[in-house]
């Protein structure tokens, strides 16, 4: 073969080669799978498990080759994600023993309640919508013949365990309640002086500050968190400091965003609020008070954050003061000034009351009008949306003729210590249109739902588990949760 014969050879060749190259290439482009990537999650389609749904992870966790995001059944245990309590570990019974709607292979909180509500009774004691996780009696926190009163609650901010601070008429007792059908009473805080059926409990800086009708009580201050490491419960525990500005107080408030403690029915200021700087708890200061309207039984102090915007930002304190509610202006503590005051008809004794979220409605428990009038448990609300003219907007009757105690709002439920007749939870949506439901109670007296100074003295229903807090004059503590 000659030279150019040869050459002719060896393009035809190349020639073949390069449109073989271009046929396969675009039959490659034709197939639309080999550099595709439909969902733009950088894996190409054919590599994809889930090739139209963003998934760059690729998780697969039943590993059969469809991704969890377009997989109608992660777990691959025959129940579709939709309707699976437990969507990404086979679990094709759905066991849920709390009814919490998790499956209990991955609820990493499967407490149970010592006692759920059957059929109307929780070990006795009547309920609806609230199970008994557990009890501890008041013999055990205050000791033979000790009555309960006030109650609050502490979460440990740097363990996230909750306590229970109950008051008896001996000491303050701390439980806690973390695991509430399981809790453990760590000890005691003994009476500063003498005992009192009156003692009150409110938190500040992990701290509880104490005050009691006791003569000569004062203020005790103990460091909640020394309760971490309790080595042998129960201890008997003394006082980290001792306020002695007042003796004797029936109540303490405390608004937690100033860092000022608030006695009230103190043997000060004729019974008006006392005003306490605890900035440092272990070293309160007194910062005067407020005398002008007489015996304040109870308050509730807050930054106002309402609709009112002549008072946005203020320290607002609302009295209940007997026989009528005051707003008081209390920024400026040498110098508080009165608002304005309301009263209600059938006044038995003006006694306790609290805001709902919004700071529009005020509600308020009188504490006798059951007993004055033979009303059943009544709650009256104010429209306190203009802090100078406060107005009367509803009252709520409860089913029993219990006394009604204290009260607190949270969210659009309002949980009230009814006495004999426990703890009461109302619907509060629909306050604007003057309706009140109730929702839910577990009673914690059980003997009658008579009128009667018997039962449940206190709630505390803060706590982000859904634990809450009775405190019974005749029974001690209850811990009760929602039930699912």
């Amino acid at each position: 073969m000659d030279f150019f014969a040869l050459k002719r050879y060896f393009f035809q060749i190349l020639t073949c080669t390069a449109l073989s190259i271009m046929v396969l290439a675009c039959s490659s482009d034709d197939d639309g799978n080999d550099n595709t990537d439909t969902d733009n999650d950088t894996i190409l389609d054919i590599s994809d498990n889930c090739p139209t749904i963003a998934n760059e992870d690729q998780l697969d966790t039943d590993s059969d080759g469809l991704g969890d995001a377009c997989d109608e059944d992660d777990d691959n245990d025959g129940i579709l994600d939709i309707d699976d309590n437990c969507p990404l570990t086979s679990n094709p019974l759905q066991e849920d023993a709390d009814n919490d709607g998790i499956g209990d292979i991955c609820d990493d909180n499967t407490i149970l309640p010592q006692f759920p509500c059957e059929n109307g009774l929780a070990n006795g004691h009547p309920c609806s919508g609230f199970d008994l996780m557990s009890q501890i009696t008041i013999d055990v926190l205050g000791g033979d013949g000790a009555e309960g009163n006030d109650s609050w609650g502490w979460t440990d901010p740097q363990t996230g365990n909750e306590y229970a601070l109950v008051g008896t008429s001996t000491n303050a007792a701390f439980v806690d309640i973390t695991n509430p059908s399981n809790p453990v009473f760590l000890g005691t805080l003994p009476t500063a002086t003498t005992n009192s059926p009156w003692r009150d409990i409110k938190v500040y800086n992990n701290h509880a500050f104490i005050v009691s009708e006791a003569p000569g009580h004062g203020m005790q201050v103990f460091d909640l968190t020394r309760l971490r490491n309790v080595a042998n419960p129960p201890e008997t525990f003394t006082a980290d400091a001792n306020y002695n500005g007042f003796g004797s107080a029936h109540n303490i408030v405390i608004n937690e965003d100033s860092g000022f403690a608030y006695a009230v029915g103190s043997d000060t200021f004729n019974g008006g609020p006392h005003f306490v700087n605890i900035q440092n708890p272990t070293a309160p200061i007194a910062a005067g008070g407020y005398a002008d309207d007489a015996y304040s039984h109870d308050a509730q102090v807050i930054t106002y954050n309402g609709p009112d915007a002549d008072y946005t930002g203020r320290e607002i304190l609302i009295g209940s003061n007997e026989n009528e509610v005051v707003i008081v202006d209390v920024t400026n503590k040498s110098n508080p000034v009165q608002i304005s005051t309301i009263d209600y008809g059938n006044i038995g004794y003006t006694h306790q009351g609290w805001f709902t979220e919004d700071m529009v409605y005020f509600l308020l428990g009188d504490e006798v009008d059951e007993i004055s009038f033979g009303l059943n448990s009544r709650t009256v609300v104010f429209d306190f949306s203009d802090l100078d003219n406060p107005l009367f907007h509803m009252e709520y009757l409860g089913p029993t003729a219990a006394i009604d105690h204290n009260g607190y709002v949270v969210g659009n439920t309002f949980y009230v210590a009814n006495y004999t007749a426990g703890l009461r939870a109302i619907d509060i949506s629909n306050l604007d249109s003057g309706v009140m439901t109730e929702t839910g109670f577990i009673d914690t007296y059980i003997p009658d739902d008579n009128t009667s100074f018997n039962g449940a003295w206190n709630i505390y229903p803060f706590f982000e588990s859904g634990n809450i807090v009775v405190s019974d004059i005749n029974g001690g503590l209850f811990i009760v949760r929602p039930s699912n």
